[in-house]
């Protein structure tokens, strides 16, 4: 009999961020996340016991969940924020409070039509959007992709998104699907798109498949049911039986009442999530009816919405209004692999056949991807870029220090706080930025910042210290700005006078550039609120109660 060990009381802790340890773990998570190329499926895999660390984490995941992006800026500017205000000196109540009001400057300052590190879409043009695309594939290094690749997958993402676009939308945007298909092994331009739906077919199964010829569409039955003929998955409904007949006779006989139905209806194509029985396939193959089964979970939403059907869950009577069509369908081969392709009468559903060329590497190219086409969703409902390169962050700080010394009172409102606290916080909110941005540099390069656009600007790191910079430099972060132009910069971490960005990006600023790094502005906006109120949680923290069992 094993030893009954003793239930161990739960450890609690007060002032938690006092302790030397939690310090210690949170620099370790920083340093974790700030040398990280991304994505931040990083923090899904990181053994986290910590309930601090737990906490900061959690809201990173759940940001991401819902985003996509954002999540190492998110990460790294909560971290940041934490341990500058740890140095501050001021109460927690006031740090605090300050922190919510220079959050509140920065939303309204990125929402309003001043601000100077945000871009409008047209959508009367894809430079933008190829520009943010092109962005989120540059800034994952582990998708192993040269320049021409970049340009080809950052195309056909965007002629994904586009194609899942309603051609007659109006006031309110349904927007369709785009599925990535793996092709693993292959080189990376094989990638390509294509409307409708790809499943993916055995070889034995291409020769079954033959050609209908028909002037119109095809008619369309979706099974979410299993027809199998297993009673454990008939579905919903009743299953009739006389006397003395077995319970499989009973299961296949209504199998084929409802193959007959299906030919009577003039369907044409039935497809089912699960599996289908032989003898009801035979039936319907003899009939001129094709038979897909195992298609999967996955893909029953997208065909659901190509063929406008209504997933069948029964072995009863299947209405007509459940029936859908498409336009047509072939089978094609890329690489190795066969596939049967259901083209819709109106696109609003694509396939997106990704190729790289192992394991590794198609993973993290499938969650760029994804996330790529996450963020030309959100443009539709806030259709702005911010400046990416890390130009937002240092513009940001840079408007944040001139407004808190040149308009407190507009900051403070009469709260209560003095000047001096205002700046305090200002300075370590602004650090907390300027540190995130040059986090970007991992060459070990210097960091500088112009005095006119509040841009980030980096220098390699053996070029000589005492020269003219504009001989070093090329292009802001974000590729806006040239550096021919009188700027006059000074080192991102030195000492230098707050000054007020230019403010109002020129109208010309979209088009000015074809190669701009650009950011989602609903995930970084989100980002920002997060890693504030995150930070603003943990700092808040009087006790931490543990479970050691």
């Amino acid at each position: 009999m094993s030893r009954l060990e003793a239930k161990r009381p739960s450890l609690c802790k007060s002032e938690p961020l006092t302790s030397e340890r939690v310090k210690a773990t949170l620099s370790v998570l920083k340093g974790v996340v700030t040398s990280c190329y991304g994505p931040a499926a990083l923090l899904a895999s990181l053994p986290v016991t910590q309930p601090i660390l737990k906490i900061l984490t959690t809201s990173v995941q759940n940001h991401v969940s819902c985003f996509s992006d954002c999540g190492l800026f998110t990460a790294i500017l909560c971290c940041n924020l934490v341990e500058n205000v740890q140095g501050v000196g001021l109460t927690t109540t006031t740090a605090i409070k300050l922190n919510k009001h220079l959050l509140s400057l920065c939303t309204e300052y990125l929402k309003s039509e001043i601000c100077g590190c945000r871009i409008r879409i047209d959508f009367g043009s894809t430079q933008l959007l190829l520009c943010l695309v092109r962005s989120l594939l540059t800034s994952k290094p582990a998708c192993m992709l040269t320049r021409e690749e970049v340009e080809h997958i950052s195309t056909l993402i965007l002629r994904a998104f586009l194609l899942t676009v309603p051609e007659n939308a109006k006031d309110r945007i349904i927007l369709g699907k785009s599925i990535i298909v793996p092709l693993k092994g292959q080189r990376v331009i094989d990638s390509t798109v294509l409307p409708g739906v790809l499943i993916e077919i055995p070889e034995v199964q291409v020769m079954k498949i033959l050609p209908i010829k028909k002037s119109d569409s095809f008619k369309v039955a979706l099974f979410c049911a299993s027809l199998s003929g297993d009673l454990s998955e008939t579905g919903e409904g009743t299953v009739v039986l006389s006397h003395g007949v077995s319970l499989e006779n009973a299961v296949l006989d209504q199998l084929l009442n409802l193959g007959r139905q299906l030919v009577s209806d003039q369907v044409d194509l039935v497809m089912c999530q699960k599996v289908i029985h032989p003898s009801l396939k035979q039936f319907l193959r003899t009939h001129g009816v094709i038979a897909m089964d195992r298609v999967g979970v996955a893909l029953m939403e997208p065909l659901s919405k190509m063929t406008g059907t209504q997933p069948i869950g029964s072995l009863n009577s299947v209405s007509p209004s459940s029936y859908g069509s498409v336009k047509d369908w072939c089978t094609a081969k890329f690489g190795f692999k066969h596939f049967f392709h259901l083209i819709p009468n109106e696109t609003t559903v694509c396939s997106l056949l990704l190729c790289n060329r192992n394991d590794t590497a198609w993973d993290e190219l499938k969650l760029t991807c994804q996330t790529a086409l996450h963020a030309l969703q959100l443009t539709i409902k806030e259709p702005y870029v911010l400046l990416g390169g890390g130009c937002t962050e240092t513009h940001l700080a840079a408007y944040i220090r001139h407004k808190t010394r040149d308009e407190p009172e507009s900051i403070l409102k009469g709260d209560g706080y003095t000047q001096t606290e205002l700046q305090l916080m200002s300075e370590a909110f602004c650090s907390a930025l300027e540190t995130l941005a040059g986090s970007l540099e991992h060459d070990g390069g210097e960091i500088l910042t112009d005095r006119k656009y509040g841009h980030f600007w980096s220098v390699q790191a053996d070029s000589p210290s005492a020269v003219n910079w504009p001989d070093l430099l090329s292009r802001c972060g974000c590729g806006l700005y040239s550096s021919q132009e009188e700027l006059g910069w000074c080192f991102l971490r030195g000492a230098h006078h707050p000054f007020m960005p230019q403010t109002c990006l020129p109208r010309e600023a979209s088009g000015s550039a074809n190669d701009l790094t650009l950011d989602c502005f609903t995930a970084k906006l989100s980002g920002l609120q997060v890693a504030v109120e995150t930070a603003n949680l943990i700092l808040d923290l009087s006790y931490v109660i543990e479970d050691r069992n």
